[in-house]
């Protein structure tokens, strides 16, 4: 099967030219980059790796949100396997790229989710690690939701997971052994990583508010 590797960005000048040339040397068939909207120096430096790099570079005037700019990816993908990667990674390899795919190539899960090991975070025990930037899925599963993620904003990752735990999809983690992801103290003041923690929070309550149904599918299932 084929893949598609999807990297969405959002003012990343300080990591989209590392991120964007690793994936762009592995053997992907497809590589899209979507610029949602980005008020740095990240349209100047994609423009200028185009030239040497082949991906597909697509520039939304204006931010739209995560959802958007993942489902804009998706409907200009041409390949069967979808696999995510964040712009703001920092250590990554090819070892990373295949073990995402991996599980799904052997029919060994619907969808893989990668954590990255480089965090303040530790993964064991943080209730939040499904919402993890890096993921492989099939391009013909998530065709349904593509409507409802343009809404989704920040609250993407919840909607897809609920969407899999609703229609009883296997769902993988696998540990990216050396791969750095930022947190938003990291890269901003921490008044601002407050206000867009706050700003997150409420388009992830306000994305499952609105899919209430699937949570209650999911539910269902799992009681069966």
């Amino acid at each position: 099967m084929k893949t598609t590797a999807i990297i969405c960005v959002f003012n990343e000048e300080a990591t989209i030219r590392n991120v964007v040339i690793k994936v762009a040397d592995y053997f992907f068939d497809e590589v899209i980059v979507i610029n949602d909207g980005s008020r740095d120096k990240t349209d100047e430096i994609l423009k200028e790796i185009n030239k040497f790099y082949d991906f597909k570079y697509i520039v939304l005037p204006d931010n739209k949100g995560k959802g958007y700019a993942m489902a804009t990816g998706i409907e200009n993908a041409n390949s069967e396997i979808i696999v995510f990667i964040d712009a703001d990674l920092s250590n990554l390899t090819e070892e990373h790229f295949s073990q995402l795919l991996t599980p799904v190539f052997n029919k060994e899960a619907d969808m893989v989710l990668g954590l990255p090991s480089e965090t303040l975070i530790n993964y064991s025990v943080n209730p939040f690690k499904s919402l993890t930037g890096e993921r492989v899925l099939l391009r013909n599963d998530i065709l349904t939701i593509i409507d409802k993620m343009k809404n989704s904003r920040f609250g993407v990752e919840i909607l897809i997971n609920l969407y899999y735990q609703s229609e009883g999809k296997t769902v993988k983690y696998v540990l990216l052994k050396g791969l750095k992801h930022p947190i938003k103290f990291e890269k901003v003041s921490k008044q601002q990583a407050v206000k867009e923690f706050l700003k997150a929070g409420h388009q992830i309550a306000l994305t499952a508010f609105r899919n209430f149904d699937l949570i209650t599918s999911s539910v269902r299932k799992k009681l069966k």
